[in-house]
C-alpha cells in the first residue's frame, strides 16, 4: 500500500505533467486549431448536457433527443475531420487538400447532416 508521501509525489507528478502539456498546447498550437478545439469542447459539452437531461429529467419526445444527440455526434466527427485536415503537422497526409477546401467540405457536410437531423425531427 502506498504511503501519504508516495501519493503526494504521484499527485505532483501528474500535476506537473498536466501543466507541461497545457503550456506546450498554448505555445505550439496555432490559433486556428485552438478555435476548432474550443468548438469541439462546446459540442461535447452540449451532447453531455442533452444526455444527462434525457437520463435525469425526461426523454419525451425521444426522437427530438435522438436528433439533437446525433447532431452533436455528427458535428463532432465533421469538426474533428476538419481539424486533422487543417493541422499543419498533417500536411503530408492531406497534401492535395487546401484549408479552404477542407472548410468547404466541412460546411457542406454540416448542411447535409442538419438536413437529416431536421427531417428526423418530423
Amino acid at each position: 500500500m502506498a504511503g501519504p508521501k508516495q501519493a503526494a509525489k504521484a499527485n505532483s507528478d501528474v500535476s506537473g505533467a498536466v501543466t507541461t502539456l497545457w503550456g506546450s498546447y498554448l505555445d505550439q498550437t496555432p490559433d486556428r486549431l485552438k478555435l476548432i478545439d474550443a468548438f469541439l469542447v462546446f459540442i461535447m459539452l452540449s451532447g453531455i448536457v442533452q444526455f444527462v437531461y434525457c437520463v435525469l429529467v425526461t426523454n419525451f419526445p425521444f426522437n427530438a433527443f435522438l436528433a439533437g444527440f446525433s447532431s452533436c455526434i455528427g458535428q463532432f466527427v465533421l469538426t474533428a475531420s476538419l481539424r486533422s485536415q487543417v493541422n499543419p503537422e498533417n500536411r503530408s497526409e492531406f497534401k492535395d487538400v487546401s484549408p479552404e477546401r477542407a472548410f468547404a467540405d466541412f460546411a457542406l457536410g454540416s448542411i447535409v447532416l442538419h438536413f437529416f437531423v431536421y427531417n428526423f425531427l418530423g
